[in-house]
C-alpha cells in the first residue's frame, strides 16, 4: 500500500510542529510530508528578533530551534525558497514556485495543512518602500535591519506602532545608542492595555529616554536626494529619521486559502473547529497566526498571533494527521513583554473588549510590591483586575511592574480559563515566602478589591 502525503505550506512554528508531530506518528513508509517554505529559515523564534537587534541574542542562529537539514534527517522534505501559489482543494494538489530557479509544479496530497502565518501591516503611504524603512517580521528581515543599523552614519530612529514588537524594537535601538522616536495613533502606547495602565508604559519610556507621540497619524516617509529614508511625517510635524521600524501589527497570510474557497472570519483568519481541521474539510488543517480561534470568555473568534498557539495548534494537527485526537478549545488572550526594566502583562478583556461584548463589569486597581515591602529592593507593580458585575465573573487582568510582575499573570489566566469568581480567586493557595511574595500576592489584593466592587455594584 503507497505511503499517503502530508503537504505543509509554512516552513516555521505551526507547519514544522505539525510535520514533526506527525513523523512521530507515522514513518515515511506510511507517511510522505513534503512542506514548502517561501523564506529562507525555518523553525525560528521571530519573538526574539527584537533582542537579536539589540545585542541580548549574539547570533542570528541562536534564534533557530531546528536548521531545513535537520528536519530532513527526520524525514520531512522541506523545500525552502518555495512558495505556493495555488490550493486546488477538490484536485488536492498544491502549485508552486521554486524562487531562485522560478520553474513551477504542481505537487499532490491526500492531507493538507496551511501554515501561513501572518503578514506584517505596511500601509500604502509615500516613500513606505524607501531604503532605510524595515519591517522585522522575518529573520531575513532582522538581518537587514541589523545591516542599515550598523552602515548608518546618524543616530535618530522613528519606529511606527507601539504595540509588543514597537516597544520592544523601540529599546532595541535604544541600547544600540540611537535616538529613539514612537509614533502611534492611540492615547497611549500598548492599546493591548487599557489606556490608564498604558499611561504606565509611557512613563516608563520616557524614563528610558525613549520621545512617545500619541495620536499620531503617520501620513508619508520623506526621502533625502539618496532615495533614503530622513524623516517621518505625521499631519502636524515632521520627525526626523535615519532609520523607520515599522511595529504596526499584522494581519492573517490567507490569499492563498480566500483564493481557494476556504472559510475565513471577521479577522480575516481561518476558521477551523476544535481538532484545528478547517471547516468544511476533511483533509485540510490550518493553525498558527493564518488562523482565528475562540476567545474563551465572550465566545467569539478572535486573531492572536503568537509563537505559544502556533506551537500548540501544530501538535495537535500533527496528532489528528498521524492517527492520534488532540483539540485546541480556545484562549483567553495571555500575553507578556518588557520596556527596559518595567514588566508589562495582560490576560483576558480590557474595559472597551468587555463593553463590545455587551458586559457589565466592574474594574479594580491595586499598587504593591512583589516581594515583602520591608526587604530591600521591593519593587511596585500596579495591577488592574475586571470582574462581571453580576456574578463576579473574572474577565480581565492587566499587570505593569518591576521584576517578577509579568508572569503573575498567569494567575489570572488560569482564573479565567476555569471560569472563576473574583471571590473564589482571594481563596487561591498560592506560594509565599519574602523574597517572592507579600503575605498577600498583588493578584489576590486585586481580587478582594474587585470581589468588593462587585458586591458594591450589586443588581
Amino acid at each position: 500500500m503507497a505511503a499517503e502525503r502530508l503537504v505543509v505550506i509554512g516552513g516555521d512554528a505551526a507547519g514544522m510542529s505539525a510535520a514533526s508531530q506527525a513523523r512521530r506518528f507515522k514513518g515515511p513508509e506510511e507517511l510522505e510530508i513534503v512542506a514548502f517554505e517561501r523564506g529562507g529559515f525555518a523553525s525560528y523564534s521571530a519573538c526574539g528578533i527584537p533582542y537579536w537587534v539589540g545585542g541580548d541574542v549574539e547570533r542570528r542562529d541562536d534564534l533557530v530551534a531546528r536548521t531545513p537539514q535537520e528536519h530532513r534527517e527526520r524525514g520531512i522534505d522541506l523545500r525552502m525558497r518555495t512558495e505556493v501559489l495555488e490550493i486546488d482543494t477538490d484536485g488536492r494538489r498544491v502549485r508552486a514556485r521554486e524562487l531562485d530557479a522560478g520553474t513551477e509544479s504542481w505537487t499532490d496530497f491526500d492531507k493538507l495543512v496551511i501554515a501561513t502565518g501572518a503578514r506584517p501591516i505596511r500601509p500604502p503611504l509615500p516613500g513606505i518602500d524607501a531604503p532605510g524603512v524595515h519591517g522585522v517580521q522575518t529573520l531575513g528581515d532582522g538581518q537587514a535591519l541589523i545591516e542599515t543599523l550598523s552602515r548608518t552614519d546618524g543616530g535618530r530612529a522613528v519606529v511606527v506602532g507601539a504595540g509588543y514588537i514597537g516597544v520592544e524594537m523601540a529599546e532595541a535601538l535604544l541600547k544600540r545608542g540611537y535616538e529613539v522616536t514612537v509614533l502611534h495613533r492611540d492615547e497611549q502606547p500598548m492599546a493591548t492595555l487599557d489606556p490608564d495602565m498604558g499611561r504606565l508604559v509611557h512613563e516608563a519610556m520616557d524614563g528610558l529616554g525613549i520621545t512617545t507621540v500619541g495620536g499620531a497619524a503617520v501620513s508619508k516617509i520623506l526621502t533625502g536626494d539618496d532615495g533614503r529614508v530622513r524623516a517621518v511625517a505625521t499631519d502636524d510635524a515632521e520627525y526626523p529619521a535615519d532609520v523607520v521600524v515599522l511595529g504596526i501589527g499584522v494581519r492573517p497570510e490567507t490569499a492563498l486559502a480566500e483564493a481557494a474557497g476556504l472559510p475565513l472570519g471577521p479577522h480575516g483568519g481561518l476558521l477551523t473547529d476544535l481538532s484545528m481541521r478547517v471547516r468544511g474539510q476533511d483533509r485540510v488543517w490550518a493553525g498558527g497566526d493564518c488562523v482565528e480561534v475562540l476567545d474563551l470568555i465572550t465566545g467569539t473568534t478572535r486573531h492572536i498571533a503568537l509563537g505559544t498557539h502556533a506551537n500548540k495548534h501544530g501538535q495537535i494537527i500533527g496528532a489528528n494527521v498521524g492517527g492520534d485526537y488532540g483539540t485546541f478549545p480556545g484562549v483567553v488572550g495571555t500575553a507578556v513583554s518588557k520596556v527596559c526594566d518595567r514588566e508589562i502583562a495582560r490576560t483576558g478583556l480590557r474595559e472597551k473588549d468587555a463593553r463590545a461584548a455587551g458586559l457589565q463589569y466592574v474594574s479594580a486597581t491595586i499598587e504593591s510590591t512583589g516581594t515583602a515591602g520591608y526587604l530591600p529592593g521591593a519593587r511596585l507593580m500596579t495591577v488592574k483586575m475586571l470582574a462581571e458585575r453580576r456574578t463576579g465573573r473574572l474577565l480581565g487582568v492587566q499587570i505593569v511592574g518591576g521584576e517578577g510582575a509579568a508572569k503573575r499573570v498567569d494567575i489570572a489566566a488560569v482564573a479565567l480559563t476555569a471560569r472563576m469568581t473574583v471571590e473564589q480567586m482571594t481563596a487561591l493557595d498560592l506560594g509565599y515566602a519574602p523574597p517572592f511574595s507579600p503575605v498577600w500576592d498583588p493578584v489576590l489584593v486585586a481580587a478582594r478589591k474587585a470581589t468588593a466592587a462587585v458586591r458594591e455594584a450589586g443588581w
